[in-house]
């Protein structure tokens, strides 16, 4: 889910030169010169707000405080005299929609944004997976998740509802690992249910003692949020697994 404020800062520059001329004929008399121009008045700026009260400061630091907290969710511009009307009515018993309305209103609005943000790296993903998926040996299932079978096992397959034990590693689709297991030198252990969706169906389809390569949407991955720094919002991921045992 990198916010940008715009300031726009305006400055006027006067340079006066002054010039002495010698010309011929003489200039004409002072009396007949034609007045100076007026210069024109310098543009009209905003006075920057005084907090001269108790009540102007709580204002201001409300207003810094939600602004603070949309620009964190990607929001970075507001029509202020609609929220100032918006916080208004809402004192006066006069809004224009229910809370559950703006809530839902919001929700929409920032996953527009945060969809629009996430574009690009949700098109490389579904570009580099319509070409994996030509490979020979790789298998597509109906949720769009790949897989590779690199070792078959011979062991039971677990179910969604079963702790395993398993080695890894993931990487972006541009081959930069972003964890792994088998560099910690130690497998994890966890309840299958408790994963990501492509690890849910992946794992189920392997037996103990298998190992797999699996292809991963974003969409089944992190989505559009991502991980953290090491996985941006929108990244299909692969991922090497290694089903050592079901934990009983």
């Amino acid at each position: 889910m990198k916010k940008i404020f715009v300031i726009i800062l305006s400055s006027g520059i006067i340079m006066p030169a002054l010039a002495q001329q010698k010309t011929t004929p003489p200039a004409k008399p002072a009396t007949t010169a034609k007045p100076a121009q007026a210069k024109a008045a310098p543009a009209k700026t905003s006075p920057a707000p005084v907090l001269k009260t108790s009540l102007d400061s709580m204002s201001y630091a409300i207003g810094m405080l939600d602004g603070n907290f949309f620009k964190m969710q990607g929001i970075t511009a507001v029509n202020p005299q609609l929220l100032g009307k918006g916080f208004d009515d809402i004192l006066k018993n006069k809004a224009l929609m229910t809370p559950e309305q703006a809530d839902q209103l919001i929700r929409r609005e920032m996953q527009k944004m945060s969809r629009k943000k996430v574009q690009p790296t949700i098109d490389e993903g579904e570009k580099f997976l319509a070409e994996n998926a030509k490979r020979p040996g790789v298998i597509k299932t109906p949720s769009g998740l790949q897989y590779e079978v690199i070792k078959e096992g011979t062991g039971e397959r677990p179910t969604a509802e079963q702790t395993i034990k398993i080695h890894y590693d993931g990487t972006l689709i541009n081959g930069r690992k972003f964890d792994s297991s088998r560099d910690r030198g130690e497998p994890i252990v966890y309840p299958l249910n408790q994963l990501i969706k492509g690890w849910i169906e992946g794992v189920q389809l392997m037996k103990v003692g298998s190992r797999y390569k699996l292809y991963v949407p974003y969409n089944l991955g992190y989505g559009e949020q991502g991980s953290g720094e090491n996985i941006p919002g929108g990244s299909a991921l692969i991922f090497d697994l290694e089903l050592l045992e079901i934990v009983k």
